[in-house]
């Protein structure tokens, strides 16, 4: 009998996760992306023992590897949606509110910020580490294009935004490298739409922030 391939790459995946280091992996990496060196710290791995873990999730396409935007000499390693499906992924997320951050709070963070609010009942805002003087249109017209409504046209430094109990989902590589890792601070490696600055970027970007607002706000609940 001939097996269906799609059953083949279930399988493949199936198995990548019957080693609960890597489900764990999964498991955190549903929440926002790591470095390498969190992961090996989280998981007391050496070097070449998760080199060889994220090479069986990379090979069924489970993660991939990106470079930092900000500091080209960082990686870290994120979740792919696509083999995912139909699994069930376990952690959950507790926080009285969202805050979704980026470096001038001009596109994927406002926008995140406004998926959320369509996706889950925790409040959310935005804010910026280095804010601009204003959103950036094309990220005006992009909501408007998804029906979705902005909390506001101007930008918020995260100094007068974050509270001590809020998530923070630091939306881009130079925001999150500022900030630091903390307990209450999730990491998303989403590209700058404004170094493009097309209509069809910010529609991947949105699309990306899309995917990942769903994947949080699954498993995100009020403390």
């Amino acid at each position: 009998m001939e097996i269906d391939m799609n059953l083949r790459d279930r399988a493949a995946v199936h198995h990548a996760l019957s080693d609960p280091v890597r489900l764990e992996i999964v498991d955190l990496l549903a929440i926002g992306d790591r470095s390498p060196g969190e992961l090996a710290a989280r998981f007391g791995l050496t070097s070449n023992l998760l080199a060889h873990h994220l090479k069986v999730l990379r090979e069924v396409g489970l993660v991939e590897r990106t470079r930092s935007q900000a500091d080209g000499r960082r990686a870290y390693v994120r979740l792919t949606a696509e083999p995912l499906r139909g699994l069930s992924i376990t952690p959950t997320v507790t926080a009285p509110r969202v805050v979704f951050v980026c470096t001038r709070n001009g596109a994927r963070s406002p926008l995140a910020a406004a998926v959320w609010r369509t996706r889950s009942a925790i409040p959310a805002t935005s804010a910026g580490t280095h804010p601009g003087d204003r959103i950036n249109p094309r990220t005006l017209a992009t909501a408007e294009r998804h029906g979705l409504v902005l909390e506001r046209e101007t930008t918020a430094h995260v100094r007068d935004v974050v509270a001590p109990d809020d998530l923070v989902v630091a939306v881009c590589d130079g925001a999150f490298e500022e900030l630091g890792p903390a307990d209450r601070h999730v990491h998303w490696s989403v590209p700058d739409p404004g170094r493009v600055d097309t209509d069809e970027f910010f529609e991947d970007v949105f699309s990306q922030l899309s995917h990942r607002v769903d994947r949080l706000a699954a498993i995100a609940h009020t403390p």
